[in-house]
């Protein structure tokens, strides 16, 4: 059976910078056991999977291994890529897989430093730690959700993902993602309530 290819579509850009339009491009290529296009997706999604894996399970230890398991299942299964999807959704859908299975292996207790980036020079004293402050009470909520519920959050808000992309990722219906992003909103706003209140 032959796998669809978009070779017929010529090539739109030099290889330096993988554009969007030609990921499918490079997923074609890394079937071929192409090392250079592997190489050049992997620049390209790694600091987006990094940060992901990093949101959804909240355990720094793991990040790599899980960044690591998503790459080389690319490598191996690139020829199993059917243009059904964006390469995005699918190497999203991969990571986030491999991520619930690295936390099914965990069993200690969250014990991640929140990372802080902020421009000092862009706002006065007292609002540069207003807005550090809320940020750590935003990192301290969304560690208290569930995996699930964090990638709903992450895809959402940090990736710009529709319902459907989350769907395809995560495996199951637009109605599911839309009932976990409900739950995860509620118990957010539940959560950083109480994180102002302790404030007081």
């Amino acid at each position: 059976m032959l796998r669809p290819t978009i070779a017929d579509r010529g090539d739109r850009s030099q290889p330096s910078e993988p554009a969007a339009a030609d990921e499918a491009t490079l997923v074609d290529r890394i079937a071929g056991r192409d090392g250079e296009a592997f190489e050049l997706l992997y620049r390209d999604y790694r600091p987006r999977l990094r940060r992901f894996v990093e949101r959804v399970t909240r355990r720094p230890q793991i990040v790599d291994e899980v960044l690591d398991d998503t790459m080389l299942v690319v490598w191996r299964r690139a020829g199993s890529y059917n243009l059904r999807s964006k390469v995005s959704t699918w190497i999203f859908g991969i990571a986030y897989r491999r991520a619930l299975k690295a936390l099914k292996r965990l069993d200690e207790p969250v014990d991640a430093e929140v990372s802080e980036r902020y421009d000092p020079d862009a706002a006065g004293p007292e609002d540069t730690l207003l807005a550090r402050e809320e940020r750590v009470r935003i990192a301290r909520a969304l560690r208290a959700l569930s995996a699930e519920h964090r990638a709903v959050i992450e895809l959402t808000y940090y990736e710009g993902r529709s319902c459907a992309d989350i769907a395809e990722v995560m495996r199951c219906p637009v109605s599911t993602v839309k009932t976990r992003m409900f739950y995860a909103r509620r118990r957010l706003r539940i959560l950083l309530a109480e994180l102002a209140e302790e404030r007081r």
